[in-house]
């Protein structure tokens, strides 16, 4: 059966040479094998209407006699990466419509395998640190300060490479475009892509002088003090996100900075939830007659009424005392341990023994 290539390429019969190379264009970037979503078979099939429609001769020749032609291989359907009967051998397609010049075009990468080439925007490098704060400071939380060794802006010149003070010229490898052609053999042959000038590093200017302390490169690598502020009620593994803190890139966005947070355990206290949980001894007669006490939170001194009758394991409460959860503060959960005598004088057996009779 005779395929209909212009009906392939979506183009009409009297279609001229840039229509049908839009077409193939298009439909190239949307059915390539390697494209997410792409279509293996659809490509070779564009492939073969365009190898036949771009050559005057082979289009005149499919005009005449269509793809059923002696000159397709007196049938049609056949693989055309194949080489053989009823395809064409790869190799012999023709990159060089791809390589600019007269009447070609140029592909952008980024564009035609999804990654937007043209439109990304340069970014620096995320980077990751940890720091390790006490427990009372992950209730309440605190501010630090850190100090790494980093890709940062440079001070002097603030990034524009430039002496300050000196002129800004157009930079002359790209004539300002900030972007050059570039050969690159990709999978689908040599093509002339679009990359970033690596002379003005895709700001289109170069500075007539350029400044002493990065040499023009807008950044340096540099110890730098960082400002973090550690909200309260974080865990230890918790990671912090800081944008725009990690390293900077010339003429771009600086990346992210991560810090992951450990928390020093303490010696009194443990946490649950918003809660804080303390262990808290009493003896015997306090546990019996009941007791007003002061203890030592992280707040400072509180006190807290033991009533009588208390048992080993009772938990009392200290309200507004946890940690700090935005408006809000858990309690502190005060559990009894009751310290129990290993021996009794004479005096104070008597005296359990009366209890002993009463109770």
């Amino acid at each position: 059966m005779s395929k209909d290539f212009y009906k392939i390429l979506g183009v009409e019969k009297n279609a001229s040479e840039a229509d049908i190379k839009a077409a193939f264009r298009k439909l190239a970037h949307q059915h390539h094998p390697d494209k997410n979503g792409g279509d293996d078979k659809k490509f070779k099939e564009v492939n073969e209407a365009y190898q036949t429609l771009s050559d005057k001769t082979k289009r005149s020749q499919y005009d005449q006699f269509g793809s059923n032609g002696p000159q397709f291989g007196g049938q049609g359907g056949g693989n055309p990466f194949d080489g053989g009967a009823g395809g064409f051998d790869f190799g012999g397609f023709d990159f060089s419509q791809f390589q600019g010049g007269a009447g070609g075009f140029e592909f952008d990468l980024g564009d035609l395998f999804g990654g937007g080439g043209r439109s990304r925007a340069k970014r620096g490098n995320d980077i990751e640190t940890q720091i390790r704060i006490t427990f009372k400071e992950s209730v309440f939380g605190v501010e630090k300060t850190i100090a790494m060794n980093k890709v940062s802006t440079c001070k002097t010149c603030h990034g524009t490479g430039g002496k300050p003070g000196t002129k800004m010229n157009e930079c002359k490898n790209c004539h300002g475009q900030g972007r050059i052609q570039k050969m690159q053999r990709t999978i689908l042959g040599n093509m002339q892509t679009v990359v970033e000038c690596d002379v003005c590093h895709g700001s289109g200017k170069v500075p007539e002088v350029k400044c002493e302390t990065c040499r023009g490169a807008g950044v340096v690598r540099d110890r730098e003090e960082i400002l973090v502020k550690i909200p309260a009620g974080l865990n230890t593994g918790d990671t912090l996100r800081m944008d725009g803190a990690g390293e900077a890139t010339a003429h771009g966005q600086s990346g992210d900075l991560f810090i992951q947070v450990a928390i020093e355990p303490h010696p009194v206290f443990k946490r649950l939830g918003n809660d804080l949980m303390m262990p808290y001894e009493i003896n015997l007669a306090d546990a019996l007659l009941g007791k007003e006490i002061e203890i030592e939170t992280l707040d400072g001194s509180e006190k807290l009424h033991i009533p009588e009758g208390t048992n080993n394991g009772d938990q009392l409460k200290i309200k507004g005392r946890g940690v700090v959860h935005g408006r809000n503060r858990g309690d502190l959960i005060v559990g009894m341990k009751v310290k129990m005598p290993k021996k009794l004088s004479r005096k104070a057996r008597e005296l359990v023994e009366e209890l002993r009779n009463e109770l």
